[in-house]
């Protein structure tokens, strides 16, 4: 990246811009940062955010103090935040024209911030870049659109369509169910379309009101950077429509979960072919270790994937979630689907993530546990045919307090990603935990309150 911005200053002054949404993404995947004049952006050339950002919690809180000083500098000091000219977009929704910039984190020597899921990311994919490989990602969003509603003690309620009434039943893949929405899914697609993003298909799920984004193949980066801003989009489009857009994994009581799942394929640079196949059109050595990496490490980092108390709640037998790391071909019953495809198309799909994983770090641990798998030449088991729920060999930690435990005492995991990282994201995950232990929910009060 040029340090005078050149490409981008052009960009904003040819599409007239008069503000900047300067923005990072937190561990959560929340976005932070600030908003500036356009030149003042300019001649700033980046923005100073204080470090601890990245140490806050979904509700805003913080780390406990022995962490925060042990990873943080005790001055609480400001971290560089550079932009980047390949992540800059629209903002169509904003009454002034006004660009959103996704922003590099340094410190003061100019060293990439371990603590930041964009970094994350980068390095896992120079690993990649070291080997001459180049991974080819295409993710699928689901979410669900419901009321609004501004009681959380309230169960969420489908919204109402076009036709003024709410969806009943289960409307899996109806086009009908979709058009409910049309005038909704017309501003997103143009809304993404002038933010150049890939959106491929828009399919009805399975749950009331739940639908389906998928993107074409593309860059990990720049994927990873579009579903951040994606998720802005269609909250945005919802709230003009008035019904609201979330991605939490299990939003509704006896619908299914949300996903954010992941295919990846890895080319080589320079031959473009897929190191998946072999020459006669067969799956590669490269293909099953990559496999065998995501079956033994997905459980070690599966706060990556599932990071909230609400994400375990998505890993439900028959519920076209998966509860285990068992792999087959063309099986969703399984964590790791194989889909039907060429030999330069051949690709592994990862199940795992929920809608409300941190694209960078989902990404970033997909992507890792097949690295470590190609380059550890790790066998997978052996695929499965039919049903897969009831494979127990392979099971996942069943909660956020057994998984953050898996992942921080992974030394595997530690050497490749660092013990800053590891200590800072498993401390926010279980301040967070620990916050919402302190509230009594609505069950205890309904089954408890005098039964016992």
């Amino acid at each position: 990246m040029s340090n005078n911005l050149d490409q981008l200053t052009d960009w904003l002054k040819d599409h007239k811009i008069t503000e900047v949404e300067c923005m990072i993404g937190d561990l959560t995947g929340i976005t932070r940062g600030k908003i500036s004049p356009t030149n003042k952006f300019i001649a700033e050339k980046g923005m100073r955010l204080p470090e601890s950002v990245l140490l806050q919690t979904v509700t805003g809180d913080y780390v406990e103090d022995d962490i925060y000083y042990e990873l943080l500098d005790p001055a609480d000091i400001d971290m560089m935040c550079r932009p980047d000219e390949n992540a800059v977009f629209l903002v169509p929704w904003a009454i002034e024209p006004t660009a959103q910039v996704i922003h590099d984190s340094y410190d003061k020597h100019g060293n990439p911030i371990e603590l930041s899921p964009r970094n994350v990311l980068k390095k896992v994919l120079k690993l990649y870049a070291d080997k001459g490989w180049q991974p080819i990602v295409a993710p699928e969003m689901e979410f669900y659109l419901t009321k609004r509603s501004d009681d959380p003690d309230f169960p969420l309620q489908p919204p109402i369509g076009r036709s003024g009434r709410p969806e009943t039943g289960r409307q899996s893949f109806s086009i009908e169910a979709a058009n409910e929405f049309d005038p909704l899914f017309e501003d997103v697609y143009d809304w993404c379309e002038l933010q150049e993003l890939d959106l491929d298909t828009l399919i009805h799920e399975d749950g009331t009101a739940q639908m389906e984004i998928n993107f074409r193949h593309g860059d990990a980066l720049s994927l990873a950077d579009q579903i951040l801003v994606f998720k802005r989009t269609m909250r945005e489009a919802a709230l003009k429509h008035n019904v609201a857009a979330t991605f939490m994994a299990k939003p509704m009581t006896g619908e299914p979960g949300s996903a954010m799942h992941l295919h990846q394929s890895i080319i080589d640079k320079d031959t473009g072919k897929n190191v998946f196949s072999n020459e006669d059109g067969t799956m590669s050595t490269l293909f099953l270790n990559h496999i065998g990496g995501l079956q033994k490490f997905i459980p070690e980092l599966l706060p990556l994937f599932a990071p909230n108390v609400n994400s375990f709640r998505r890993f439900l037998p028959d519920t076209s979630a998966p509860v285990n790391v068992e792999w087959g071909e063309e099986n969703r019953t399984v964590g790791l689907r194989v889909p039907e495809a060429g030999p330069q198309n051949r690709r592994v799909e990862n199940r795992l993530p929920g809608a409300d994983a941190n694209p960078y770090l989902a990404i970033a641990a997909s992507l890792l546990c097949g690295y470590i798998g190609m380059v550890e030449g790790i066998n997978p088991s052996a695929p499965v045919v039919g049903r897969g729920y009831e494979r127990r060999n392979l099971r996942l930690p069943l909660t956020i307090e057994d998984a953050l435990e898996r992942m921080e005492n992974s030394a595997t995991i530690e050497k490749y990603l660092g013990k800053k990282f590891i200590t800072g994201y498993v401390a926010v995950k279980r301040a967070e935990h620990e916050n919402f232990k302190r509230v009594i929910s609505s069950w205890e009060r309904e089954f408890l309150l005098f039964a016992v």
